[in-house]
């Protein structure tokens, strides 16, 4: 999950961001109106998260436009405001969900999460691909029923790629959703992510690269044939371990 923190207050900004980071979400920051539209206008978010009083265009106005836009995205208001009727208008304006300050981080991820599901409604909370499980609110993935222990970097890469339901994702949409405006886009974060993501999951590897393309959850190959490279595998270092071999 990507969202954009809208806040004036940089510390508190910074405080959100680092937090969400804990939680596998990815955030950019604005701290006015214009920087707001500017990056609403460049990457594909799937939550905002608004202050309603910030300088340039307000809260209110970007909330206008976000609605306006038809692109479906879920607003949260975050402000100090906290009457029934300041409530009332912030909905009036579109938005999805309000939380006055001060607040709980946990509160936050627990509103936003949840934001996400609704959006998605159409995919289960806990989604199943290829033998995999992954409960992204209790941040778990079990593999054939064997619990898989990850990063929260490598959550965040297999979440998009379970959410894609054996589509292809490309490096660039992963280095979007996954990390955030300041990553770099030359990097080779991102497989390396999946070269460790592969690894922890286990054989036979389940994330297909597509060259040229991307990467994806294999769906395709058949048990008999993920069998067969478990098979391929274990001889090959039973050979490697024999007696008398070099490596």
């Amino acid at each position: 999950m990507r969202v954009l923190i809208v806040e004036d207050e940089p510390y508190l900004a910074e405080a959100i961001r680092d937090g969400l980071r804990l939680d596998a979400i990815a955030a950019d920051i604005a701290g006015d109106g214009d920087t707001a539209l500017e990056l609403l206008g460049i990457n594909a978010y799937d939550i905002a998260v608004l202050d309603r009083d910030i300088p340039g265009p307000s809260g209110d106005e970007i909330a206008e436009r976000i609605v306006a836009s038809g692109s479906g995205m879920p607003i949260l208001m975050l402000t100090a405001a906290d009457r029934l009727d300041d409530k009332a208008t912030g909905f009036g304006l579109g938005a999805d969900d309000y939380l006055t300050k001060p607040f709980e981080l946990r509160e936050l991820v627990l509103r936003l999460r949840a934001l996400d599901r609704r959006r998605a409604h159409h995919r289960p909370p806990v989604r199943e691909i290829a033998g995999l499980r992954l409960d992204p609110f209790r941040r778990e993935v079990h593999r054939d029923g064997r619990y898989v222990a990850l990063t929260r970097k490598q959550f965040a890469v297999l979440d998009v790629l379970v959410a894609a339901d054996g589509g292809v994702v490309s490096a660039e949409e992963l280095l979007q959703r996954a990390w955030d405006e300041n990553a770099d886009p030359f990097t080779n974060a991102v497989r390396i992510t999946v070269s460790a993501l592969r690894k922890r999951l286990g054989e036979p590897w389940l994330i297909a690269t597509v060259a040229g393309v991307g990467y994806r959850i294999d769906t395709e190959r058949s048990l008999s044939e993920r069998a067969d490279d478990t098979e391929r595998s274990l001889s090959e270092r039973a050979d490697d371990t024999a007696p008398g071999t070099r490596a």
